[in-house]
């Protein structure tokens, strides 16, 4: 797998996911369960966007200094766009995780722990799937093509089913989990199993909250699945494709209680996502015929995220003004 990283960018991108993965999980809140403010939220989204992109900077900055400042702008702009891409995906996981929490009535201050290992838990399988996705095109490029039918046919399913309401409480990994495991009625604090003494003897029980922790790990799976392909279209390099996915999605659990309360205003991002998807869809399928520019990429998908954005905000000042008259 040819890439532009040596073990010191390597050890640099590490070590910054390890120190922050250590803020978020022993600082933030102090691991004490609680509910998380809007301005908490708001800050640490911040401060995690803003840390993606001094790693931008900073990756700008030393291979400009070794291979040149050509080079130096495609590999930024690749991972720019990348993150992009990975970021604005990760706004349609947040809705699930909604859904999920609401679904099965987890409050506020119980959600901490499931996104914190959610979050880890997506961190260790786009690692896996990238490296695996990485080394499979290195040796058969002809899946580029087939990523490419799938982004596309995702892209036009997600359109399609874009005010659907999925029925997570009796789907079907819920269902399997019930006849596989004892469930308690009542949450149980942040535990996900407890011990009740029945019939003579103690017996393990899984809580709701274990299935919330199930349903968020497995649409982070979905959710990868997805995305991953996506980026794959901007660039090979598995540097590249892993960093702008994982500093997508360690601001994940600030950006959900950043969003949580506005999911309804953002009515028109998912037809934006699923226009994406198609977009990237194309550009990979067109790979060894026409070569779209990097820079054109990150404007085509800044402009469908933006403009969804916006007439997702007019509509909702419409719905109210009718709704006052």
């Amino acid at each position: 797998m040819e890439s532009i990283a040596n073990p010191w960018l390597w050890a640099a991108f590490f070590s910054v996911v390890i120190i922050m993965l250590a803020i978020d999980l022993f600082w933030v809140g102090g691991g004490k369960q609680h509910k998380v403010s809007v301005k908490e939220a708001a800050i640490w989204s911040g401060i995690w966007v803003s840390v993606s992109m001094l790693f931008a900077a900073g990756l700008w900055l030393y291979l400009n200094n070794t291979v040149g400042e050509q080079i130096a702008t495609a590999k930024t702009l690749e991972y720019v766009t990348g993150y992009l891409i990975e970021k604005s995906l990760a706004i349609d996981n947040v809705f699930v995780w909604l859904m999920i929490f609401t679904v099965f009535a987890i409050p506020a201050d119980l959600q901490k722990r499931v996104l914190v290992l959610g979050v880890i838990g997506a961190i260790v399988m786009r690692t896996i799937m990238i490296f695996a996705g990485a080394w499979l095109i290195t040796q058969f490029h002809w899946l580029l093509y087939v990523f490419g039918v799938f982004l596309l046919f995702t892209g036009i399913k997600m359109w399609l089913a874009a005010e659907q309401q999925p029925d997570l409480a009796n789907s079907k990994i819920v269902l399997w989990l019930r006849r596989r495991y004892n469930i308690t009625e009542q949450l149980e604090g942040e535990k996900f199993f407890v011990k009740r003494f029945v019939d003579g003897r103690w017996v393990r029980y899984a809580t709701p909250l274990f299935l919330v922790l199930v349903l968020v790990e497995f649409s982070d799976l979905i959710f990868a699945v997805d995305s991953i392909p996506a980026i794959f279209a901007i660039t090979t390099d598995p540097f590249i494709v892993l960093t702008s996915n994982i500093f997508a999605i360690l601001g994940l659990r600030s950006m959900y209680f950043l969003l949580a309360d506005m999911a309804d205003r953002f009515s028109l991002l998912k037809y934006g996502l699923a226009l994406v998807l198609v977009f990237i869809g194309i550009k990979m399928m067109l790979i060894d015929l026409m070569k779209i520019p990097t820079a054109l990429s990150l404007c085509v998908v800044a402009t469908i995220i933006a403009t969804s954005v916006i007439l997702s905000l007019r509509k909702n000042r419409k719905e109210a003004e009718g709704s006052a008259e």
